[in-house]
């Protein structure tokens, strides 16, 4: 018999985690499908601490679709705790994971010697971030990386497969068969499936068939604008900045949508219509994954891609001019000093940490300011809030009033909307058996009923919840 137990990701957009157990011949198995940080609210910080040691001895192999942290991003306190075996990801994922991974136990380091110090003072006990640089290399050093198509063995006679999954560099779809029942069990994660109007990505492969599927749903209830109106509506809010004589700031996931931002940046500059002359990248990790896209953009199909090629060229004034790499605290902290004409990109995409604070810090009370949102916002952080209309926000510990303009544009997101969420899963033949996951209770609900109308049956699992495959 087969089981799949859902230990994250149902309700909810981050902290994916699935165990998939089996048997064979050799005994019991036991495989852990993603490994997921969990980002905002106010039981993260608890969770992400919890021990995975029981976890770590009890599978054999970890299986990750893509390198994101709300997908991976445990995975070095796994590590921590004791597992030893092979991590296993698709190609380009590895390269990901070193920078994702390493800024992510650098940022969380610094959060915690920050809390500490107010802790230390109140006499509460001192916090431990969930893992450290040295528990990144371990596991990074039994990461496996596999090409997309080539069957790979795992314990007891079961076999993976990646698919290219269209999200961002190195996602995938995950196949997975293993022995149950007497017979073979065809089980498939969609990970994050990608947007098809994305530039950069190539369309999400479609598969015939599967006994089960497992589906996110993070935009299960509503479809992108299309690409060509979501072009416009950014062209508009710049211009609308500039003439109101503010800065325009987006919040950065540095994995695929800064680079998608950054190409139609690009464009725009090329079409005479964007007025901004200075455009600061202010994020360290999305400007070494940049490099990575450029690196790396061989490898996919799609022929637009101008703007990287003219980066990777060497000859950044072909590509974006005024673009400004900031790596550096003080180069990061100088960029306060402009107070209009300046589109600035800071990490994190969620607002939950990084850069960007700083810059909301001095920019959100003011009315010329415009935010640009341009991915998910996971409930409980700080841009869910500005989303959602907050009046005002804490900023670094500083209550402040929301006067400038917040507008979400949600054609750029890295993810499947509706419609394609259901062209994908109306490709498979038969009638496998859908589990919906990585999508909010309202996303979720929609996307079942959407589907059902489509003719085909999905569950909508809830948390600790085990099913037989």
């Amino acid at each position: 018999m087969a089981t799949l137990q859902f230990l994250g990701g149902v309700g909810e957009v981050t902290g994916s985690r699935y165990l998939l157990e089996y048997e064979s011949d050799q005994g019991a198995h036991a495989i852990l499908l993603e490994c997921g940080l969990r980002q905002g609210g106010p039981d993260a910080e608890r969770i992400n601490t919890e021990s995975l040691t029981a976890l770590a001895e009890k599978i054999s192999a970890v299986v990750i679709s893509h390198g994101h942290l709300d997908h991976a991003g445990l995975l070095p306190k796994l590590v921590h705790d004791g597992f030893g075996g092979p991590i296993h990801c698709a190609g380009d994922t590895l390269d990901l994971l070193e920078i994702m991974l390493a800024d992510a136990a650098f940022v969380m380091a610094k959060d915690i010697e920050w809390k500490n110090k107010w802790r230390g003072k109140s006499g509460k006990p001192l916090l431990e971030p969930p893992y450290l640089a040295e528990d990144v290399e371990h596991t990074l050093a039994q990461c496996r990386p596999h090409p997309y198509g080539e069957p790979v063995d795992l314990p007891g006679g079961a076999t993976l497969v990646f698919r290219d999954a269209g999200h961002i560099l190195g996602s995938a779809i995950v196949e997975i068969v293993v022995n149950s029942g007497g017979r073979r069990r065809h089980l498939v994660f969609s990970g994050d499936l990608g947007n098809d109007d994305s530039a950069l990505m190539n369309d999400p492969e479609k598969l015939p068939g599967a006994d089960a599927v497992l589906m996110e749903s993070t935009y299960g209830n509503r479809n992108h604008r299309p690409m060509d109106e979501t072009v416009e509506e950014f062209a508009q809010v710049l211009q609308d900045a500039y003439d109101a004589g503010g800065n325009v700031l987006i919040p950065a996931f540095a994995v695929g949508r800064t680079q998608e931002v950054l190409y139609h940046l690009s464009q725009l500059y090329h079409a005479g219509r964007l007025p901004q002359q200075l455009i600061f990248l202010d994020s360290p990790m999305a400007i070494r994954v940049t490099e990575l896209y450029v690196r790396k953009h061989r490898s996919l199909n799609k022929e637009d891609i101008t703007a990287l090629n003219k980066l990777a060229q060497g000859d950044p004034s072909r590509y974006l001019p005024g673009l400004r790499a900031t790596r550096t605290v003080e180069e990061s902290m100088a960029i306060n000093r402009i107070r209009s004409g300046a589109i600035i990109i800071a990490g994190s995409g969620m607002c939950n940490g990084g850069r960007i604070l700083h810059h909301l810090r001095y920019n959100l009370a003011k009315s010329a300011t415009h935010v640009v949102i341009v991915g998910f916002q996971a409930a409980g952080t700080l841009g869910r809030q500005l989303v959602d209309g907050a009046r005002s926000v804490k900023v670094l510990g500083e209550e402040l009033p929301v006067k400038a303009k917040i507008h979400t544009i949600g054609g750029f997101s890295a993810h499947a909307g509706q419609a394609q969420l259901l062209s994908w899963a109306g490709a498979f033949r038969g009638r496998p058996t859908f589990y919906l996951v990585h999508g909010e209770p309202e996303a979720r609900e929609a996307l079942q009923i959407a589907l059902a109308e489509a003719g085909i049956d999905a569950a909508t699992p809830d948390y600790g919840e085990r099913i037989v495959l």
